[in-house]
């Protein structure tokens, strides 16, 4: 290991034998961390924090502090981070509660930017993009590919569906569903998110078959209600789509704090 000798590291802490810690960094005992993964300096990992490998964290991040909820007492509770993420400076992950899955985990090849903030039992995907000073409040989940523009804010117990995008400053009360683009105060839509799902390789005819199902809920006048079965229509009617539209249906009928619409 290229561990630095100002470093402090837990004799019970368990790095493989590729990890590199930067000088001052700290290093709790119950912390795991996987190959080729490099911790910055000033970096401090504490609580049950589990960090895949080829990761790279930069100088004073801090990742497994304890939930900022009054309601913890602590219970021994966990922050999950998966394999190839860069986690740049400044950035917050805490531990999750028992008041919910217990867990905070950010998934699989994600690129988070300066100053963002993951709270407690936050679900992120892979693939994201948080530009800087992005801010989630407890119990949010975030799917995959989705990209959140600086200092956006999101509210507690709201989800953004996969491939969503939001612009900076957005501040975000209720759900965003799948594909969308959102921006501004109060936050508002303003379509699908089409030339990301372009660089993803969705075809032509399914990025206008999205586009339709979008207007469907958003743009036709219709009730939520009406839309939602609209929606089902439509995707007995789409060859392309049919599975996308499906997604962004189960979505909408799983919204508890509204929808952003």
């Amino acid at each position: 290991m290229a561990i630095h000798p100002t470093a402090i590291i837990d004799p019970h802490a368990e790095l493989d034998s590729s990890v590199e810690v930067g000088a001052y960094s700290i290093i709790g005992p119950d912390v795991r961390i996987g190959a080729r993964t490099r911790i910055g300096p000033h970096v401090v990992i504490e609580g049950h924090t589990t960090i895949g490998e080829d990761n790279h964290i930069f100088q004073f991040a801090s990742l497994g502090g304890v939930p900022q909820d009054k309601k913890y007492a602590g219970e021994l509770t966990k922050l999950e981070i998966g394999d190839r993420n860069t986690i740049r400076e400044f950035c917050t992950f805490n531990l999750g509660t028992v008041q919910d899955e217990g867990v905070t985990r950010l998934g699989n090849d994600n690129w988070i930017m300066a100053y963002v903030h993951l709270a407690h039992d936050c679900q992120v995907g892979s693939h994201t993009i948080f530009a800087n000073s992005a801010q989630l409040a407890g119990h949010v989940h975030i799917g995959d590919w989705v990209i959140l523009g600086g200092f956006t804010l999101i509210h507690q117990f709201c989800r953004v569906g996969d491939h969503a995008m939001t612009g900076f400053g957005s501040h975000v009360s209720q759900d965003i569903a799948p594909f969308l683009m959102v921006s501004g105060t109060p936050t508002s839509t303003y379509g699908i998110n089409s030339v990301g799902l372009k660089r993803r390789g969705f075809t032509t005819e399914q990025i206008a078959d999205i586009r339709k199902a979008y207007k469907t809920v958003y743009r036709s006048g219709l009730s939520l209600e009406e839309a939602k079965s609209r929606l089902l229509e439509e995707a007995a009617a789409s060859q392309e789509a049919a599975d996308y539209i499906r997604q962004m249906h189960t979505f909408i009928e799983g919204a508890q704090r509204g929808l952003l619409r």
